[in-house]
């Protein structure tokens, strides 16, 4: 079968666009050398189901991951838990020490070679919004320098 050149750029185009717009979490499982980010957000979700259970008046949900992780292929089972993201804000006339918890699902051992990793999910709490469209609000707090602002 003989293919015009001038075609190939243009097929390649359209099976790439293809390929990046059908890709979704769902398609992103694990596989002999890397660890899926499907299966890292559903350790999160799990991980969040047991703390709802503990704390029903704070219901939370994991999001996803970011999708350009990229991470080896875990060898024992994952873990998940609560981490705190800090940061320093200057974007108006004082700086302001701000955070963001979210959680940190980790791999004590990869396959080979054997390392660690962990990936941080984000996490939305669900609030009653009384006819607001947005149900879901970041876990966000700051803080001034010395004070916890929880």
């Amino acid at each position: 079968m003989h293919i015009h050149h001038d075609l190939l750029p243009l097929c390649l185009l359209v099976w790439a666009t293809h390929c990046f717009s059908s890709t979704g979490i769902e398609d992103l499982r694990s596989n002999d050398a890397v660890h899926g980010l499907y299966e890292i957000r559903e350790e999160a979700r799990k991980f969040v189901a047991q703390e709802n259970a503990r704390h029903p008046q704070s219901e939370r949900e994991a999001l996803d991951p970011n999708l350009k992780v990229l991470v080896p292929r875990c060898a024992v089972p994952l873990k998940a838990r609560w981490h705190e993201i800090w940061w320093f804000d200057n974007s108006k006339s004082e700086i302001v020490q701000r955070s963001r918890r979210v959680i940190s699902v980790a791999c004590a051992q990869t396959v080979s070679p054997a390392q660690k990793w962990d990936v941080h999910v984000p996490v939305h709490q669900r609030r009653p919004t009384y006819g607001s469209a947005n149900k879901y609000k970041p876990l966000n707090s700051s803080k001034k320098s010395g004070n916890n602002g929880e």
